[in-house]
C-alpha cells in the first residue's frame, strides 16, 4: 500500500537569528536547518536568552533573520504578504494584548479576522470554523464567559481555539505553560500533541517543560551555545545532546530515564 509523505510545512536554509544595532549583527543562533512536517508537534527548548522566543519571532516573519532563509510552503516568508501569511501561520504569545472583557466566542472569532470582509463581519463558514475549534478544545461550557473571568488554564484553551479558528497550517506558541500548575502543564501539551494528530497541523512550541516535551513531541530543538540541535527526542538523547545544557552541578541528564535530575 502507498503512503502519501507529509507535507513540510515549514523549513529553514542555513538560518541565523538575532538583532541589529547600529549595523552591527548580535548572533543569537546560527546555521539552523530544520524541515516541519503536517501533523508534527515539536518542542523550541534552551536555557533562559538561549534565542527561543527569537527564534519563533523569526519563524513567524515578525522578525527578519541576520542571514538564511525561512520558507512557508515552499515560499520564502520574506516575500509573502502579512495578510497572506496570516493565513498560514497562527502564533499565540506568552502576554496577549486582549480585552478581557471579551468573551470566550468573541476571543476565538478574531482568529477569523485573516478572512472577514472589511467590517469584520462572520459568514457561515466562519462561524462553522470558530465552533469546530471551541469543540476541539472542549470549551463548548465556556463559551459565553468572559474572559477575565477564566483560569489561566482556561484562557490558555481559548488562544489556543483561536489559533485553530484561523485554519493555518503551523501554529507558533511561545511557552504556553506559563503561569500553570503541573496538572495543566501536561493538559495543555497533551491537548496540543491530540490537536497536531487530529487537525494534521504543524505545531511548534518554545517550552521550559523539557521532561513533558521528551515524552509528547515527536521532535525537539536545542538552543545551546549559538546552534541548534534538531531531531526526535530517541535520536537527541543517544547523541548526548542534552548534556551540559544546564551547570552539572546542579541538574544532569539522565539518559536511562530520559529526564532531568537535580543531584
Amino acid at each position: 500500500m502507498r503512503t502519501e509523505t507529509p507535507n513540510i510545512v515549514l523549513k529553514t536554509d542555513k538560518l541565523s537569528i538575532g538583532y541589529r544595532k547600529k549595523g552591527i549583527s548580535q548572533v543569537v543562533a546560527s546555521d539552523i536547518d530544520i524541515e516541519i512536517k503536517e501533523g508534527e508537534l515539536i518542542a523550541v527548548i534552551g536555557v533562559n536568552g538561549a534565542g527561543k522566543s527569537t527564534l519563533l519571532r523569526t519563524l513567524s516573519g515578525i522578525q527578519p533573520g541576520l542571514s538564511g532563509e525561512v520558507f512557508i510552503s515552499d515560499k520564502k516568508i520574506s516575500k509573502i504578504d502579512p495578510s497572506e501569511l496570516s493565513k498560514n501561520i497562527s502564533l499565540v504569545l506568552t502576554e496577549q494584548l486582549i480585552s478581557k472583557n471579551l468573551s470566550v466566542l468573541e476571543l476565538v472569532a478574531l482568529g477569523r479576522q485573516p478572512y472577514t470582509n472589511w467590517i469584520g463581519r462572520l459568514n457561515r463558514t466562519d462561524l462553522k470554523k470558530v465552533m469546530h475549534a471551541i469543540k476541539l478544545v472542549d470549551i463548548e461550557e465556556i463559551r459565553n464567559k468572559k474572559c477575565h473571568e477564566l483560569s489561566d488554564g482556561q484562557f490558555q484553551k481559548a488562544l489556543i481555539a483561536r489559533a485553530l479558528a484561523q485554519d493555518t497550517s503551523l501554529i507558533i506558541l511561545d511557552e504556553p505553560t506559563t503561569h500553570l500548575d503541573l496538572f495543566h502543564k501536561a493538559y495543555v501539551l497533551k491537548l496540543l500533541q491530540q490537536l497536531s494528530r487530529e487537525t494534521k497541523k504543524a505545531i511548534l512550541f518554545a517550552s521550559h517543560e523539557i521532561n513533558l516535551a521528551l515524552q509528547l513531541c515527536d521532535k525537539m530543538l536545542i538552543l545551546k551555545n549559538k546552534k541548534a540541535l534538531y531531531g526526535q527526542p530517541v535520536d537527541l538523547i543517544q547523541s548526548d545532546s542534552f548534556k551540559d545544557l544546564f551547570p552539572s552541578h546542579l541538574i544532569h541528564f539522565d539518559k536511562e530515564s530520559s529526564s532531568f535530575k537535580i543531584k
